[in-house]
């Protein structure tokens, strides 16, 4: 447990284990459970850059892995682990504060994450601008 009191289930380890390991996924979402206390795994999929953010909840913040894969500036293929945190303007106050400080607690907790990035619109997402942060 964090001195911010939110934990991080097992099962959103296994789930980096499997992003890291498999090619069947390369989504992981993860979300707060009720009352806000811990970060579960949501779900994994293997989705395209936009049934991604498609996925994306207009008005609740989650925690998305996601294997990107782009081409570096020398035309060398690559990919790296994002994690996205989605805080969208819609969301309720308490939820922003919840995940705001259960953000470095899973952060802490994932291993191998290359670029983290932080998103109030599905724009700050768009596949060019995450791949020209992975740079």
């Amino acid at each position: 447990m964090s001195s911010s009191g939110t934990t991080v289930d097992d099962s959103c380890l296994d789930a980096l284990q499997e992003l890291k390991s498999r090619r069947e996924i390369n989504t992981v979402v993860y979300r707060l459970d009720e009352p806000l206390a811990t970060v579960v795994v949501e779900g994994k999929s293997n989705l395209t850059h936009e049934e991604m953010l498609e996925s994306l909840p207009a008005n609740e913040p989650r925690f998305v892995l996601y294997d990107l894969h782009f081409a570096a500036a020398d035309g060398a293929r690559r990919r790296d682990l994002v994690m996205i945190f989605w805080i969208p303007d819609g969301a309720l106050p308490a939820h922003k504060l919840a995940y705001s400080s259960a953000h470095r607690v899973l952060r802490d907790a994932l291993d191998g994450i290359q670029v983290d990035v932080r998103a109030t619109t599905l724009s700050a997402l768009a596949y060019d601008e995450l791949a020209s942060q992975a740079v």
